[in-house]
């Protein structure tokens, strides 16, 4: 082949080739995100986390110039989503928001399909909610004093609904009867909904639901609020007590959202996504929309948000083995 005709025709193959060399060069950490961003929730819509990750992707979409699209996974206690997005290209193109169920799940000792410590990227904790300590109007207690003292005198008599065995409501009743010297007798529900239904109805006694779940019920008359079981009181129903003010020292547990990505996302990417989350917390609008629903923005560090699901792990673990549980 002609020399010169050689020179021409590679240089023809590089212009051609150049188009596909800059969607590469577009997907480089410092131009991070530069098309739709998957945001799984492994839940069904409507709910707590739900609410939270909707509105942390309508304002991290704002900031990015991209869409921030959640994508609703539920099933499985939550282990359909997370191990979607453990499993996903670690590109920062698939992230996740996780809960109290994801501690849950680790320290139950069934198998999952994703390691809880390995698997994916602690980015921040979102956010926390109390859970509160509802009672059926009827049920003769007017503080939580009253309330162990008559689960006492009765052993085993009040009944309690959950969304299921081994969910956030149940263990957190399991975690106050080990603390109080309680015995209830537990009902498990497919779902909060159910469970509060038969509440509001006067088949079951009480229940330790989320404040998302029961505000309503509770300013409408239909059940009453004894204490909530956060640090401090919450903001969207500040007359209750927390529990540790009501008497029971050191009962202090929250259900809390979290963000999640692929272990292997280039840490680039990992504090891009954890800067801007926090940058969304902190926005007044966003605070005052998750602080209406009993919610309390957090925006940990990676290795705070590390720190707390080795807590989790550790203390739902605990609570699991003395109850003599089974989460299958």
């Amino acid at each position: 082949m002609n020399p010169s005709f050689r020179i021409a025709a590679i240089s023809l193959c590089l212009g051609v080739l150049a188009p596909s060399i800059q969607p590469a060069q577009a997907q480089a950490p410092g131009a991070y995100p530069s098309r739709t961003v998957r945001f799984i929730v492994p839940f069904a819509p409507g709910g707590g986390t739900d609410v939270v990750a909707r509105a942390i992707a309508t304002r991290l979409s704002d900031l990015w110039g991209q869409p921030v699209v959640a994508d609703n996974r539920p099933g499985a206690a939550t282990t359909i989503g997370i191990d979607l997005a453990a499993k996903a290209p670690p590109d920062g193109y698939t992230i996740v928001l996780a809960s109290t169920s994801y501690g849950i799940n680790a320290a139950s000792g069934r198998k999952l399909p994703y390691d809880p410590l390995k698997d994916l990227a602690f980015i921040t904790q979102a956010a926390l909610q109390s859970y509160v300590i509802t009672t059926h109007p009827a049920l003769p207690v007017k503080s939580v004093k009253e309330f162990i003292a008559l689960a006492k005198a009765k052993p085993g008599a009040l009944a309690y609904g959950s969304p299921g065995a081994g969910s956030g409501s149940h263990l957190v009743v399991e975690l106050f009867q080990q603390m109080t010297g309680t015995k209830m007798l537990h009902i498990p529900y497919k779902g909060s909904g159910p469970a509060l239904t038969d509440l509001i109805g006067g088949q079951t006694q009480f229940m330790f639901a989320t404040i998302l779940a029961v505000a309503p019920h509770l300013k409408s008359g239909r059940l009453k609020g004894l204490a909530t079981s956060g640090p401090r009181r919450s903001k969207a129903l500040p007359e209750l007590p927390t529990a540790v003010e009501a008497g029971v020292a050191g009962y202090v547990t929250t259900s809390w959202s979290g963000v999640m990505a692929p272990a292997a996302t280039p840490a680039e990417i990992q504090e891009k996504i954890h800067r801007d989350v926090v940058k969304v917390l902190a926005m007044p609008e966003v605070r005052k929309r998750l602080e209406a629903d009993g919610g309390e923005p957090v925006g940990s560090t990676p290795a705070e948000f590390a720190a707390l699901i080795r807590h989790e792990i550790t203390t739902w673990g605990k609570v699991i083995k003395s109850a003599g549980l089974s989460t299958e």
